[in-house]
């Protein structure tokens, strides 16, 4: 876990129920889960194996020992998983060093954020080294902490993640905001007793107590996060 903003800025926001706000980065921030799942049919392919496209919706959002995992015992390909791992993160970086688009909404987001000084975490599933490729675009100055998900024991779907990001600007999960978009992640954010918007990106997500659903980030400001905190506290 690494924090780039001074610990002063964990003060809550007058008027506000919200204390802080928590953002996944794969589908979410930047529209990158093809980027892995082309990776993966790729490091596969080279295997000598073709991966079926329903195979996507369960590797989605997933850890990468849950999503490598699964791929090579669907497969029967003759690699390790540290191997894999290897291989996947390489070709990952390869593809985000061509250039990271941003989804809709997310530059604006994060800044609105910023300027009003929202304690706020990018928190991953994804290696440190990923993590600080993305910081390049979505700019490292615009969250307080970043949490990897090589950097707890336990990562999404387990809450561990987004226990830490709380502990770590010092705010009570139930009063902090999570934007995910996949179900590993909401299940994460939702163990760990935060309130959470989806906005889906390659499988569905359906409305749940505590949950609300979009169709984009650009359906999410503020003013919107509040309301979700204080309709739900």
């Amino acid at each position: 876990m690494t924090s780039t903003v001074p610990a002063s800025l964990t003060r809550m926001a007058e008027g506000s129920a919200l204390q802080a706000v928590f953002l996944d980065m794969d589908g979410t921030l930047v529209d990158t889960e093809g980027f892995w799942w082309d990776a993966e049919v790729e490091v596969f392919g080279e295997l000598g194996h073709t991966l079926d496209d329903s195979w996507r919706d369960v590797v989605v959002g997933g850890p990468m020992t849950r999503s490598a995992g699964y791929l090579i015992e669907a497969t029967g390909a003759d690699i390790t998983l540290a191997e894999l791992t290897v291989l996947l993160n390489e070709r990952f970086e390869q593809r985000i060093g061509r250039g990271v688009p941003l989804m809709p909404g997310a530059e604006r987001l994060l800044g609105e954020l910023a300027a009003h000084n929202v304690p706020t975490a990018l928190v991953s599933a994804s290696h440190r080294r990923i993590i600080d490729r993305v910081l390049h675009a979505l700019g490292r100055d615009r969250f307080t902490l970043t949490v990897a998900g090589d950097e707890v024991t336990r990562t999404k779907p387990h809450p561990d993640p987004y226990l830490l990001a709380a502990r770590g600007v010092g705010a009570e999960p139930g009063r902090c905001a999570v934007i995910e978009d996949t179900a590993t992640g909401v299940a994460a954010a939702e163990a760990a007793g935060c309130r959470v918007v989806a906005v889906p990106s390659v499988a569905p997500i359906a409305p749940a107590a505590g949950r609300v659903v979009v169709g984009s980030l650009e359906e999410v400001d503020l003013r919107f996060l509040r309301t979700l905190i204080a309709r739900m506290n």
